[in-house]
């Protein structure tokens, strides 16, 4: 893993949540923290199993999952790391705390839903479900990487975009650009547009707890 961190010493948090329900892998946005992030999981599904890990990228002290450039500038290649990170994290996961076949959903607010669609393209079958509050394309202009995810069969995952029209963090653009890549490798998109910019609102989770039932 990067920064030679072993899984076990990742801060995260568990609760386990009814049994045989559904994991929600809790991911916050830059700044956030795994216990505010872990507030919105019994919103959107209060009997699930909670795993919320703490991004290791530090930027002015703030927690982020991975570096960036400059603003909405990322490193691609530290992006990819970090997702291979997350996905060797959650394989832990599902051993050390006997997850079986339970399904886990990612579920990230900003740079979080950047992280998890990451990790989703670049690790289909260790994340094959994902709602991203906020977010955009976490891998886009990196011929290297782009050739990764079109390597990788997508047509066992489930992404819920969830986005403001006029958000300059999250640029429409880049959404729908994502939504249509996502489409042509097979996965199925729902993607779901509202007034307004960076955030999550009542109808985002609203939209979300539809799209978990």
């Amino acid at each position: 893993m990067s920064d030679a961190m072993p899984q076990a010493e990742w801060p995260y948090l568990f609760r386990p949540g009814s049994d045989d329900a559904r994991v929600l892998l809790m991911l916050h946005g830059t700044g956030g923290n795994e216990q505010e992030i872990a507030g919105l999981a019994s919103a959107l599904d209060p009997t699930a199993a909670i795993l919320a890990p703490r991004g290791r990228v530090q930027e002015n002290g703030m927690n982020r999952w991975f570096r960036r450039l400059s603003e909405g500038v990322f490193d691609t290649a530290d992006v990819a790391r970090r997702a291979d990170d997350l996905a060797a994290f959650l394989t832990w996961a599902r051993a050390t705390y006997a997850l079986g076949d339970r399904p886990i959903v990612a579920v990230g607010f900003s740079n979080g839903a950047n992280i998890a669609l990451a990790t989703a393209l670049l690790h289909p079958a260790v994340l094959p479900r994902v709602i991203a509050f906020s977010g955009m394309h976490p891998l886009d202009a990196d011929r290297g990487i782009d050739a990764r995810v079109a390597a990788g069969d997508l047509s066992a995952s489930a992404v819920l975009l969830l986005n403001g029209r006029t958000d300059p963090m999250a640029p429409l653009g880049s959404v729908q650009k994502l939504a249509t890549m996502l489409e042509e490798r097979g996965a199925k998109v729902q993607s779901e547009l509202r007034p307004g910019g960076h955030g999550i609102t009542e109808t985002d989770v609203a939209a979300a707890v539809a799209w978990l039932a």
